[in-house]
């Protein structure tokens, strides 16, 4: 009668796809995060200019009409803006109080909540047809800092997010 040798217990066991696929996406997120970290968002600051009213005269000044003067731009109409207002900071009920002013002041705010994620400064995003509407509301609430809006915002309203609170822009 043949005698049978007890098999060895060497071998390795494979993973399972599953985890497979999870070791693989992990690493896929770790090159993504390493590739696109390290770009600043495009900022620009918002300040005010004082503009002098009374022209000084001076005796040589004359008058030369252009042949095609600068058309001015319409002013912003704050109640057809849709404006969305959220707190990024520790405080609060901050994106309501914020979303009252504005309202106050005339903008037509649609939401406010709470933004998760990491934004440097408190911001007015604008899509590039708003631009002038967000540099009006940045004025009115007295935000230094506008950009244009990224991924998730809504590309037909202006997204401000606050890390913290903002002063009222003094009266002019």
């Amino acid at each position: 009668m043949p005698t049978h040798r007890p098999r060895g217990q060497r071998g390795a066991a494979l993973p399972s796809p599953v985890v497979m696929l999870s070791v693989i996406a992990v690493a896929m997120a770790g090159i993504a995060f390493v590739a696109t970290r390290g770009g600043e968002p495009a900022e620009r600051e918002v300040t005010t200019v004082a503009r002098n009213t009374t022209p000084s005269p001076s005796p040589s000044a004359t008058f030369t009409p252009s042949a095609d003067p600068k058309p001015t731009p319409p002013p912003v109409q704050r109640g057809k803006v849709y404006v969305e207002v959220y707190n990024n900071s520790g405080i609060t009920g901050l994106a309501g109080s914020v979303a009252q002013r504005a309202t106050g002041i005339g903008w037509k705010v649609v939401g406010s909540d709470n933004w998760y994620g990491t934004i440097p400064a408190t911001t007015v995003y604008y899509p590039a047809k708003l631009k002038p509407a967000a540099r009006q509301l940045a004025l009115d609430l007295g935000i230094k800092r506008t950009a244009l809006a990224i991924d998730p915002m809504r590309l037909d309203r202006l997204t401000v997010i606050l890390t913290g609170p903002i002063a009222a822009p003094a009266a002019g």
